[in-house]
């Protein structure tokens, strides 16, 4: 028996999120009495892949090969498979981000494998095997039984934390067999963002909604994002008038996003906005009116108008880090 871990990586390095899913897979290994095996697919190196045994690898299996340089969901589920049954893994661990909502439903049928998806702390029991997860948009949790003998989780991110756990780990290459129908994705181009930071890796957002009046009012929020090095972000309306891009907006339609920071001016918090922001480990909310929905959810508030609120807030920043 052994826990295996997927660990995404971005161009051969691996990120917060990857390192806080190492951590619950080896907590969850030392619950059930047995191993963590984490698996890389891609080229990484290997001072890179010894950083996964600080939070608890304890086996380290690296796959590099070209045609796997790109991530190909049908490729990618049948390597995970044949090393989940190489090392005789009864639980497999997965993000719950884009890549791990692709490959966990391929690999539930491959395994025959029960799935529990964005769940958000250990299993509150491993026989029977329940674990806790959001409901109805997180407005509710729900303690859900696997009952099969393999079981497939993907975790929510920020949701459980970063444990330092140092391990002096065994790597082993692993070839896998792939036929060529399974590798049929080409990846034409690649075409990358280097000036500005994508909102689903970002530890700090700065979000704006319709309180923030028009778009030229949007240099407010951008010069306290440049002062805090967070992301820009906004909520449908804002992108359904043109104020700004599609790819900023967040929501249950739009961007699921995790930060560590959400900051949300004049935004009035409608359920399909806080769908997509309810993962952050904080959310301060700046908006004029007290009774509005995002306050329900906000760790922080101000009730004020965010065009004077935004100002101070990066003058009081800007203070703090001189």
């Amino acid at each position: 028996m052994a826990i295996l871990v997927y660990t995404e990586h971005w161009d051969g390095q691996f990120k917060k999120s990857t390192f806080e899913l190492v951590s619950y897979a080896s907590k969850l290994a030392e619950a059930a009495n047995t191993q963590t095996v984490a698996l890389s697919i891609g080229e990484v190196e290997e001072d890179n892949l010894r950083q996964l045994a600080d939070y608890g690898a304890d086996k380290i299996i690296s796959v590099n090969q070209q045609n796997l340089k790109y991530v190909d969901n049908q490729a990618y589920s049948s390597v995970i498979q044949q090393v989940a049954d190489q090392e005789e893994a009864d639980i497999l661990v997965l993000a719950h981000n884009n890549t791990g909502k692709a490959l966990a439903p391929r690999l539930s049928v491959r395994l025959q494998a029960a799935l529990g998806s964005e769940v958000n702390q250990l299993p509150a029991s491993l026989d029977p095997f329940m674990v806790n997860k959001k409901v109805f948009s997180g407005k509710a949790f729900a303690n859900v039984k696997l009952k099969t003998d393999r079981k497939i989780l993907t975790l929510a991110q920020n949701s459980f934390g970063i444990y330092e756990n140092t391990q002096e780990p065994v790597i082993e290459k692993f070839e896998p067999t792939l036929s060529d129908d399974q590798l049929q994705t080409q990846v034409a181009e690649v075409e990358k963002h280097r000036d500005k930071l994508l909102l689903t890796d970002a530890e700090l957002v700065v979000s704006g909604g319709r309180g923030m009046k028009t778009p030229e009012n949007w240099d407010k929020l951008k010069a306290l994002a440049d002062e805090l090095g967070a992301a820009l972000a906004c909520s449908r309306p804002v992108s359904d008038e043109g104020w700004r891009p599609h790819e900023e907006h967040t929501g249950q339609t739009g961007k699921i996003i995790a930060p560590d920071l959400y900051i949300a001016a004049g935004i009035s918090g409608a359920i399909q906005h806080i769908a997509g922001v309810s993962a952050a480990k904080y959310i301060v909310a700046i908006n004029t009116d007290q009774d509005a929905p995002i306050f329900d959810v906000a760790d922080y508030g101000i009730v004020g108008d965010a065009m004077k609120v935004l100002p101070e807030l990066t003058e009081a920043f800007r203070k703090a880090r001189s």
